[in-house]
């Protein structure tokens, strides 16, 4: 299926050459002068080999026809990430190199999107927000105002965020998963 250039987003899958892409950044220009053109990082399935293409935003590329399905997630072990389908009970291992540093956010029963082409996934789409607990952050400094600053804290799954100074050790906040920023407190 073609698309133009300008329509690419995070995740979609570009075929070039004969071989499948996954969208990393996708970026439109609009010089004064000149013509508009989308600027975008791409990760070769086959080999992982990272290439960027910049092209007019009005030019045609042909989009891959992937299938993309809710999963569950259910367990990791040597052979990769183990998701299992909720309708049909169909299970699907992910390796670590597709999953990449979203594992941290992989606990029992999380919902994600897995892309497969001919049955191989390609891509995993997690939650855009994940509830996570703080293991250990500073203690609260009086005076400290809560609009401007923030303070380091760590999470019970290892990642490092910061979030505002009247968050203690033991709270629970949600995080968003693509930049790791403090969102709000659970309630």
């Amino acid at each position: 299926m073609k698309v133009i250039a300008s329509s690419l987003r995070k995740g979609n899958i570009v075929e070039l050459d004969g071989k499948l892409y996954v969208v990393l950044k996708s970026e439109n220009f609009h010089p004064g002068k000149g013509t508009p053109t989308t600027s975008v990082d791409m990760r070769r399935i086959s080999d992982g080999v990272k290439v960027a293409e910049r092209w007019r935003t009005t030019e045609m590329v042909e989009k891959a026809t992937v299938d993309e399905r809710q999963y569950d997630y259910l367990y990791e072990d040597g052979e990769g990430f183990h998701f299992m389908e909720p309708v049909s009970y169909d299970q699907v291992t992910v390796s670590a190199e597709i999953v990449g540093e979203g594992s941290v956010f992989l606990q029992e029963g999380v919902k994600v999107y897995i892309q497969t082409f001919e049955d191989k996934p390609i891509s995993i789409e997690l939650p855009q927000k994940a509830t996570v607990e703080i293991a250990e952050t500073e203690p609260v400094v009086k005076g400290q105002t809560a609009s401007s600053s923030y303070k380091p804290a760590i999470l019970t799954n290892g990642l490092r965020v910061l979030v505002p100074p009247h968050i203690e050790a033991g709270t629970k906040i949600i995080i968003n998963t693509e930049d790791l920023s403090y969102q709000e407190r659970v309630k």
